[in-house]
């Protein structure tokens, strides 16, 4: 199965972290396949993600999950024995679950209940760290939360009265109708507080835009390698220590999306983002509270793809990527695809496609492709490269006289333009510049200069 996951003993006494059942239902008849158990690495990536201890795999081959329960009666039994057996905190269900299944788990089992929304809402809630991710956080968590207070916690069925605004509407209320009131309240709170940071960010991206530097995001799969690259072409650009980003070999190290300016020295520089990472079944209610961050994706000129093909699976998890580019809009940037990690490839690749990857050397350009060996730094000279022509392949040249009352039009040549050549005339000032396209038609918009 590749990682260990079948434990005979339960874990030293020195070991011991929080410990996670990890439980799954197969529904293509072969829980040995290399998809399923792919699935359920991942799930016990996550875990991990979580700081938990994956103890024992729980899984069933069924046709479709029980509706009712997710495993059938035996299986669910045999899920409580092996919580008691190995006394573990909770229980991790790789797909998601209804509502109902839910609570009839948590009544079955004496641990904690997690499905695969739930722990990743979990994850990002331990990691987010501005005040924009962590209200995207709360909004998704109680989003989710809603419809499963009944399986949340056994005492939601108390009758309980309050005080104040949340107090009883009358005898007799169940506490549950209480905490849905509050979750709904706090709901409405999120949004509002989130309307204001979505301003601001918009402020900021607006000021960007209008400053003409171009756009560049990293998107791609969680843990493809985007901050390792970001932080070696800050590197390259004289950036400080205190502009890096986590750098980490887990799923979702880093949710915020960072922004950093790549000087390149030749007045060819970009903004470069790198976004939170993607990863299969991303629950949708993340993917609305974090559409405002991910959104950043939309305004590049650029995107580069950030894709580990040292992972068995990374076509899958292309394509994972790319559906969410086109959930968010941003399917029709001009793209290319960073293969990186070329250095990791195993045996566990399909041979003709190792080899075929293989025969590329890091820094090789071929197309729209570029492969990577981003934690050794092989080949980001030559993304750098790929990147700035890729941006500033459209520029143009322009010859043009600038009354001495347009100071202005100049500072924004002198910001964004490479000057060839400039002369102090009677009448103004005569540029040659090397000239962004996005520059250039925002000069030949501003009236009053003469074009030569």
């Amino acid at each position: 199965m590749g990682k260990t996951t079948l434990f005979d003993n339960v874990l030293p006494e020195e070991e011991k972290h929080l410990k996670a059942i990890l439980v799954a239902v197969c529904t293509d008849g072969d829980d040995t396949s290399e998809d399923f158990v792919h699935m359920l690495e991942e799930t016990q990536d996550l875990i991990e993600a979580c700081e938990m201890d994956t103890v024992r795999w729980v899984t069933q081959n069924l046709q479709y999950p029980n509706p009712g329960t997710y495993l059938g009666s035996g299986k669910l039994a045999e899920l409580s024995e092996t919580v008691e057996l190995f006394k573990a905190d909770y229980v991790v269900v790789a797909d998601n679950l209804s509502p109902a299944q839910l609570k009839n788990i948590t009544d079955a089992v004496d641990a904690a209940v997690l499905d695969r929304t739930s722990l990743i809402l979990e994850i990002f809630a331990r990691r987010a760290k501005t005040r924009e991710a962590r209200l995207q956080v709360e909004l998704a968590n109680l989003q989710y939360m809603l419809p499963r207070l009944v399986g949340m916690r056994k005492s939601l069925g108390r009758q309980a009265g309050a005080s104040g605004a949340m107090s009883n509407k009358g005898s007799g209320e169940k506490q549950i109708e209480l905490d849905r009131r509050r979750i709904e309240r706090r709901i409405t709170e999120l949004r509002h507080d989130l309307k204001e940071v979505e301003h601001n960010r918009n402020v900021q991206r607006k000021q960007r835009l209008e400053g003409n530097t171009p756009q560049v995001s990293l998107v791609g799969y969680t843990n493809a390698g985007k901050s390792t690259i970001m932080n070696r072409l800050v590197d390259m650009s004289g950036g400080k220590n205190d502009k890096q980003v986590l750098e980490k070999d887990m799923l979702f190290a880093t949710l915020d999306t960072t922004v950093r300016l790549i000087a390149t020295g030749d007045k060819k520089d970009f903004l470069l983002s790198d976004t939170v990472g993607f990863i299969s079944n991303l629950p949708h209610d993340l993917v609305r509270a974090f559409h405002s961050t991910l959104e950043e994706a939309c305004y590049a000129d650029l995107l580069i793809l950030v894709v580990d093909v040292s992972d068995p699976h990374f076509r899958e998890q292309l394509k994972v990527t790319e559906d969410t580019l086109k959930e968010l809009g941003a399917d029709t940037i001009p793209r290319i695809y960073a293969l990186n990690k070329v250095d990791k490839i195993t045996e566990d690749l399909d041979e003709e496609e190792s080899m075929s990857i293989r025969a590329f050397k890091p820094g090789t350009v071929s197309k729209d492709r570029i492969y990577l060996c981003s934690k050794r730094g092989e080949g980001l000279p030559e993304l750098l490269k790929l990147i700035k022509e890729r941006v500033y392949g459209s520029n143009e040249i322009l010859k043009i006289l600038i009354p001495y009352t347009e100071g202005a039009a100049l500072g924004m040549i002198r910001g964004g333009a490479t000057v060839m050549k400039e002369e102090f005339r009677e009448d103004g000032t005569y540029v040659e510049i090397d000239c962004p396209a996005h520059l250039a038609g925002a000069l030949k918009e501003k009236s009053g200069l003469t074009f030569l």
